[in-house]
């Protein structure tokens, strides 16, 4: 099927969700990230019926997706190869931490520990730093438990061997390297620096730090246009590190902006500041957020690209809200009050937006999140359930939920109310 023919058979499944979702914002409403991390808690459970039996659990095949009109998570194996293996074990670590069900904090250990034989054999791509971080640094977060550390350090060690001095980056997809002509790193790329820094501070070679340091800083020279927006793939000569051309691979277009690929931007410059205090990462991530704020509808939930031209009966990417409602409970407490005030309008619309019948299934549906979009040049995952977005999701609330009480969210509250 050609590109062109699977967006007119995909309009035709997504005209009549855009236009419920469209109109689903609700001003009036404010975050109950008790009652919402209730609900993660029931689906989780639900969940949990289907997938494990006793001894006879199957902690090798890992939640991916639900497709519409299912309840019912697609399994995949937790291998290297499966990119989004490390989230269910995530949401269970995440879930665990608000509910303290004992259950749930056991099948996250036995999730978590299925993933420890992907270190080894050699690192299949960057997506180690989602596998390993989301799962096994969770872990360790929140039980202090030696091996889990160890594991991490493990990880980060695998992941440097992917940078390439030349260039300043890591090889995103060694598989890759035909398709794009050269060096390729892409925008999610930024995520899975967290790894390194962490490794850096938390006993592994402070060459990692480096690394990663040098990673934000090629990225922020090349990746992005002058208003702030990404490119998905920045393609390098491998041998002199020459910028060759900004590209896309999951976008609509080369001069798009895909809308996770410009959450992800919010979310690893976020982490950048914090792991170095460098004020230029600070005002880097400001601006890419500015970009991305700049850009949403009504209800502050993206369309899968920002300049898909069949919006509003475009796809949304409930994905893309997630992981930046989680950047920006902690990006507001970095920056001015003029921007914090920003991020936390912006923050509460995108919970009560998230919380609401337009994104959450009803009935039984063991995900926590419908409406995300996953490949749509690929025709993949149009409209599903996916788990990264549960993940960020949860991520998000346990974060607000620490800080729901500062001054900023007293003062957006009071906008409101006028």
């Amino acid at each position: 099927m050609k590109y062109s023919d699977l967006r007119i058979c995909i309009l035709f499944g997504t005209a009549v969700m855009s236009a419920a979702i469209t109109g689903c914002s609700s001003p009036c409403r404010t975050v109950d990230v008790d009652a919402d991390l209730k609900f993660c808690h029931t689906h989780v459970r639900l969940a949990l019926t289907d997938l494990v039996s006793g001894d006879s659990s199957d902690y090798s095949m890992i939640p991916r997706n639900i497709a519409p009109g299912d309840s019912l998570w697609t399994l995949r194996p937790a291998t290297a190869e499966e990119w989004c293996s490390g989230f269910w074990p995530g949401v269970l670590w995440l879930d665990y931490e608000s509910s303290r069900d004992e259950e749930v904090g056991f099948q996250a250990r036995r999730y978590t520990e299925a993933l420890e034989h992907i270190l080894d054999k050699p690192v299949f791509d960057h997506d180690l730093g989602f596998l390993m971080f989301c799962s096994y640094g969770n872990a360790y977060r929140i039980t202090r438990e030696p091996h889990y550390r160890d594991v991490i350090l493990r990880t980060a060690d695998s992941l440097a061997t992917l940078f390439n001095p030349s260039v300043g980056t890591m090889l995103s997809w060694p598989r890759n390297v035909g398709l794009f002509g050269g060096h390729n790193t892409i925008m999610d790329n930024m995520i899975n620096l967290e790894t390194l820094f962490w490794a850096a501070d938390n006993g592994g070679d402070r060459l990692l730090r480096d690394i990663a340091v040098k990673h934000a800083e090629t990225t922020m020279n090349n990746h992005f246009r002058d208003d702030g927006t990404c490119y998905h793939v920045a393609v390098y000569d491998p041998a002199t590190g020459a910028f060759r051309r900004g590209c896309t691979h999951q976008g609509y277009s080369d001069t798009s902006t895909w809308a996770r690929g410009q959450a992800w931007a919010v979310y690893g410059y976020t982490v950048v500041y914090r792991a170095t205090h460098d004020k230029r990462f600070l005002d880097f991530a400001c601006k890419v957020t500015d970009a991305y704020l700049d850009r949403l509808p009504e209800d502050y939930i993206p369309y899968w690209d920002f300049d898909d031209p069949c919006i509003p009966d475009a796809p949304r990417d409930v994905s893309a809200a997630c992981v930046v409602a989680s950047a920006l409970t902690e990006l507001i407490g970095y920056c001015d009050s003029e921007h914090a005030l920003r991020y936390a309008s912006g923050l509460e619309k995108m919970l009560v937006s998230l919380s609401s019948d337009a994104y959450r299934p009803a009935g039984r549906c063991r995900s926590v999140l419908l409406h995300s979009t996953g490949h749509y040049p690929a025709g993949s995952e149009i409209d599903y359930s996916i788990i990264y977005a549960d993940y960020y999701y949860m991520e998000a609330l346990t974060r607000f939920a620490k800080i729901k009480d500062q001054p900023v969210f007293d003062t957006v509250g009071n906008m409101a109310a006028r």
